[in-house]
């Protein structure tokens, strides 16, 4: 009688983990490739984020500060004349990519590569 027990506790403890595993899997990447005419200066996993962090890309045509936060990404200030990559707001809210166009920027969602 015991054995039973401790086989069905031990089938039930297997299939949590089993099912946690298949979850965890099944959250989808949410990478964020940040370009500078077209050349990639970085890859963030944005589900790995735990801190916020900011920095700045400074190109010939000026600057962009990126602000990162768990899950998501934006542009928080650029130096560019019309601000539209600012505005935008943040990366995952709309699914389109950020364009600081005057500054040749590009912040996407992208497939992680293995």
């Amino acid at each position: 009688m015991k054995t039973r027990v401790w086989l069905w506790v031990l089938a039930v403890i297997l299939g949590i983990s089993l099912l946690s595993i298949l979850w965890a899997r099944r959250t989808p990447s949410m990478i964020a490739g940040i370009y500078v005419d077209g050349e990639c200066l970085r890859r963030v996993d944005l589900n790995r984020v735990k801190a916020e962090e900011r920095f700045t890309v400074e190109t010939d045509d000026g600057s962009n500060t990126i602000l990162i936060q768990p899950g998501r990404i934006c542009v928080e200030a650029a130096d560019c004349p019309d601000q539209i990559c600012v505005m935008e707001g943040w990366l995952p809210e709309f699914g389109f990519p950020l364009v600081c166009l005057p500054h040749g920027l590009l912040i996407q969602l992208e497939e992680d590569a293995p």
